[in-house]
Parts: structure tokens; sequence; C-alpha cells
């Protein structure tokens, strides 16, 4: 480890414990809650743990990991959850990471079907849905369109990370996710979230896989 990576990693275990101080008490378990630290981390928002809490539904995490460690793909809704993924990861596992919403056929085939370009980039996907890790930041419409592949028993994902941010169905479409009974999934209450918070769930998992590697 270098100088310029002791550093970046002192500074992040220095905010990880003013996180902890702030907080103080809370209801997450013992992996829950370094995924909900994450997150907090990459916002600088403190209302995940409280007003906008994270819901962990169907075995959520477990599905996650062993999804990840047996090298399934990750689906996001655009490529500003990309950037915020430690790359790394997917390339110690094997993850093929999936995003094809700016795709020219994308594009002429929503305009055709009428529907968003996030949704039909959903259904584009949906190879790499099954089994897989889809992780949505953005685009309420992308979440409802898996939420409707799954109840039509076309898709069954390993893990749903729904976290849209916005005003325009994005509280809707978590609702929608959390009456899954069956696919595992993560969430929170409220309209925010966002594309950092959706990869920060993913780089927790990851490390929640080292961590128990290493254990």
């Amino acid at each position: 480890m270098n100088l310029q990576t002791e550093k970046g990693q002192s500074i992040e275990d220095a905010s990880m414990r003013m996180i902890e101080d702030e907080i103080g008490e809370h209801n997450y378990n013992e992996k829950e809650w370094p995924i909900v630290r994450r997150i907090i981390h990459s916002t600088a928002d403190f209302d995940f743990a409280g007003k906008n809490k994270v819901i962990f539904g169907n075995n959520a995490i477990e599905s996650g990991m062993n999804a990840l460690k047996n090298g399934c793909s990750i689906v996001v809704d655009v490529n500003g959850v990309i950037g915020g993924l430690n790359k790394q990861n997917p390339k110690d596992f094997q993850n093929k990471i999936v995003c094809n919403i700016s795709e020219p056929k994308i594009m002429e085939r929503a305009k055709n079907e009428g529907k968003t370009r996030s949704q039909v980039s959903m259904r584009e996907a949906i190879t790499d849905i099954e089994g897989g890790i889809v992780a949505i930041g953005n685009a309420p419409t992308a979440l409802q369109e898996v939420i409707q592949m799954v109840n039509e028993g076309v898709v069954k994902p390993a893990l749903i990370i729904g976290i849209p941010v916005g005003f325009i169905c994005a509280s809707e479409s978590k609702e929608e996710l959390a009456k899954l009974t069956q696919t595992p999934f993560i969430t929170n209450l409220g309209r925010k979230g966002g594309s950092s918070s959706a990869s920060a769930i993913i780089n927790a998992i990851y490390k929640l896989i080292r961590a128990e590697s290493s254990s």
C-alpha cells in the first residue's frame, strides 16, 4: 500500500468513526449497518439511518454476497452507478457490469414502444438480470420495469437494489419493491437515493465478502 493509498484509507477510517459517533445507537444488525454506513459516507446524509431508513428484505445481503461470489452480472440503470464502484471488486470476482441505456438500439426501441429508455434497457438485460444483481439509483421507471418482470415470472434476480432519487414515482417505486415477498431487495423510504447510494451498497457488500473470507 503506497503513501497516497494509506492517506486515503486513514481519511475513510476517520469518516467512518465520525458516522459511528454521530449516529450512536441504531436498529441495524451487524451486516446491515456496514451497508447503511457506507451509504451515509457516500452522501453525507444521516437521514438514511433515520426517516429515510434503509430496508433489507428476503435475505437480501446473503443472497447478494453469494451471487457476487459466484460471478453474477451487475445490471445498472445509469453509468453513474458504475462510476462509484470500486473497480477492482468486479474484476476479482469476474462480475460483468451491464449498462445499455445509451445504446442506439435501446433508444430506437423505446421510441417505437412508447417507453422510457430505462424500461427498455432493463428488458434488454433480462439474461444478465436472471440470477444477477440489479442496482438502480436514478430511474424509477427502471425499477418499476424490473418489478413487473419479477411479477410476470420471467426473471429471478438474486438481489434488487432499488434506491432511485427524485420526486416523480421514486418513493412509489420503492414502496412497490418492498411488497415483494420472494425476491431479495434493498431499498429505502422516501425520495432520497441516487447513483452514489446504489454503488455504495454494492461496494459494501463486496467488503462484507472480503471480511467473511478473511475471518
